[in-house]
């Protein structure tokens, strides 16, 4: 079943001479549960496709689809409700909030929805990354590779249609990267979650069902790795 669909996607930054297409004409769809891996160089475009298709830029033209919902179509608010409900996002950078502790910041995007947490799905979350014993802890008190377990938490609390990872392994030593590279592969596997990595790294690649080169804006290659 398809669950993503993105149709002659561009993104433009700036006018007249000083243009800079970073997203040329993008198509591609994605069924529910693959596991895809976006590669490309710096300054391919693959993190601006990534910020389109979580909804936290507009594009200059072009369509996205979520579970059958055009994204785009919806005003603010609703994108931003649309957004903590549907996509689970990933960063490089974790993007805790330091003030919250685990439990508080894996939680949030549902009490920001006014939703009850599911606690059987939160402790069973908890306990597959590793972090029960953390969830009184501040971002400042862990490591590297826990925040970015935390960071997963948050992502997959709402049961997501997409989760999107932009370079989730970047800052993390070769260790914890296989760490967080087989929690996300449990959690695509074990519980059919959709997920997309925006990467250089082309290891990440190969773990892939699927891969999608982008090169200068434009899909250079889309590769079926693993049937």
């Amino acid at each position: 079943m398809e669950i993503l669909k993105i149709e002659n996607l561009s993104k433009v930054y700036g006018k007249g001479e000083t243009a800079v297409k970073a997203l040329d004409d993008v198509s591609f769809s994605v069924d529910k549960g693959e596991f895809v891996v976006i590669i490309g160089p710096s300054g391919s475009g693959k993190s601006t496709l990534l910020h389109l298709l979580g909804g936290v830029d507009q594009p200059t033209s072009g369509k996205v689809w979520v579970d059958q919902t055009d994204m785009y179509e919806l005003d603010e608010s609703q994108l931003a409700i649309f957004r903590r409900r549907q996509i689970g996002l990933v960063y490089q950078f974790y993007n805790l909030i330091p003030i919250l502790t685990v439990e508080e910041n894996i939680t949030l995007p549902m009490l920001l929805d006014s939703h009850k947490v599911d606690q059987k799905q939160f402790k069973e979350i908890v306990r597959i990354l590793g972090i029960e014993d953390r969830l009184n802890y501040l971002p400042n008190q862990l490591s590297g590779g826990q925040q970015q377990r935390v960071s997963i938490g948050r992502a997959l609390v709402s049961n997501p249609s997409i989760v999107l990872a932009d370079e989730p392994t970047g800052n993390l030593d070769s260790k914890n990267s296989e760490e967080i590279m087989e929690l996300l592969k449990m959690f695509n596997k074990t519980y059919n979650q959709t997920l997309l990595v925006i990467t250089h790294d082309e290891r990440i690649a190969l773990q892939a069902d699927r891969v999608i080169s982008i090169k200068d804006g434009r899909i250079a290659n889309d590769e079926v790795i693993r049937p």
